[in-house]
């Protein structure tokens, strides 16, 4: 609505819209947490970074350099994945050559799904649950033997450790090292340990961590509320999304998938006047 380029769809008032919405989505998250909160919006301190200001919007304090430096991994390694559900969404809406905000807004919607941006928060979740390191084991045999996913573990596309739940996987130890808060590393450890134990006990192929295991308790360790994980996707998200808008849009056609009917066939229609 306040877009100084609005109804300008060239090239480079569509670069403008792509760098404003990435530098603007953390601003407007920790916003509305600090407003629903009942607090006054803190605005963005010169100097920081792109991490490091949005911690501070949200708390009014400077983050130490540990917090603002795991929050920089994560939002580096959010930041793109491939054809992922989202980026697929805004790659598929913009290719009917509307705006960009559009093809954004189908993103965040799809992202909202609980199968993609919402995983971490089912992860912290689960960490909550179990509560010590000593209950994971129970717990995740009692989920497994239920026919329950183990959230964080396994991916569509990897089948051994998501290569990008390596770093943060390091950061989570480094924040429990530094924070005082040792249990959700040890936690997750064990749910890892014992997702292979059981799934190794029944024969299967052993599931590995995805990006989404452990960035739940990262995020939880450097203060961000569970119900922020999803929104914190998008504002890491958001630079992958108009980087594929922008890609799109330079060499488009329309993205049309065919269906093939496989229902039943030879149906006795029943005109509605003789019902």
């Amino acid at each position: 609505m306040f877009d100084p380029d609005k109804g300008d769809e060239s090239i480079e008032a569509n670069q403008r819209k792509a760098l404003r919405l990435t530098a603007q989505t953390g601003t407007l998250v920790a916003a509305l947490d600090r407003l629903r909160k009942g607090e006054e919006p803190i605005a963005p301190k010169p100097g920081l970074s792109t991490a490091g200001n949005f911690l501070y919007m949200l708390s009014g304090k400077e983050p130490d350099a540990v917090a603002t430096r795991a929050l920089d991994v994560a939002l580096i390694l959010h930041a793109d994945h491939e054809l992922n559900a989202s980026t697929f969404s805004a790659r598929v809406t913009v290719a009917t050559l509307t705006d960009m905000y559009s093809a954004i807004t189908s993103a965040v919607g799809t992202l909202a799904g609980p199968l993609h941006g919402g995983a971490n928060v089912n992860v912290m979740h689960l960490l909550e649950k179990i509560g010590t390191p000593d209950k994971a084991e129970e717990i995740v045999s009692q989920m497994l033997a239920n026919g329950q996913k183990i959230p964080g573990i396994g991916h569509r596309v990897y089948r051994a450790l998501d290569p990008r739940a390596v770093s943060l996987r390091q950061m989570s130890k480094q924040l429990a090292e530094t924070s005082g808060q040792p249990q959700w590393y040890e936690i997750s450890e064990r749910v890892q340990e014992a997702a292979d134990k059981a799934l190794a006990a029944k024969g299967k192929t052993t599931l590995k961590a995805n990006v989404d295991f452990f960035s739940a308790s990262v995020y939880h360790v450097i203060g961000i509320p569970t119900d922020l994980f999803t929104p914190v996707f998008a504002i890491s998200r958001i630079a992958g999304w108009t980087a594929h808008v922008l890609e799109q849009l330079g060499n488009n056609r329309l993205i049309r998938p065919r269906a093939i009917y496989t229902g039943p066939r030879d149906l006795k229609v029943t005109p509605i006047s003789a019902r």
